[in-house]
């Protein structure tokens, strides 16, 4: 019976000890100019088909004119990730617009066929 506390004893004493987690990382998270170029391209080529079908449907001449914003929102995101004073939270913050603004111009570009556009 002794060894059979012994061992119990040693499996709690190891599974209860306390070791210090590591702590979080302060790094700010960069994004790859790679992705950053990707989803410029995508907005622009969102921005170009949108407003090309414009000239031909009517109803998506609103839909080019809020489209042409989209590539200065991923600019102004990534000056703002890139800025000296940003903080992680900042960083993060952008990063996640960048993508969310990429989502979109991808999102609304397949939604284009639909609409009745080229």
């Amino acid at each position: 019976m002794r060894p059979l506390a012994a061992i119990l004893l040693a499996v709690i004493w190891t599974a209860c000890r306390n070791e210090p987690e590591a702590p979080p990382s302060s790094a700010v998270p960069v994004m790859p100019a790679s992705e950053i170029k990707r989803g410029q391209d995508a907005c622009n080529a969102y921005v170009a088909r949108v407003c090309a079908c414009a000239g031909s449907v009517a109803a998506m001449k609103h839909s080019c004119d809020l489209a042409r914003a989209l590539p200065d929102a991923i600019n102004v995101a990534v000056d703002v990730s890139a800025g000296s004073d940003a903080t992680r939270r900042d960083v993060l913050q952008a990063n996640r617009s960048v993508r969310s603004i990429v989502k979109q111009c991808i999102e609304e570009t397949a939604k284009l066929s639909a609409a009745g556009c080229p």
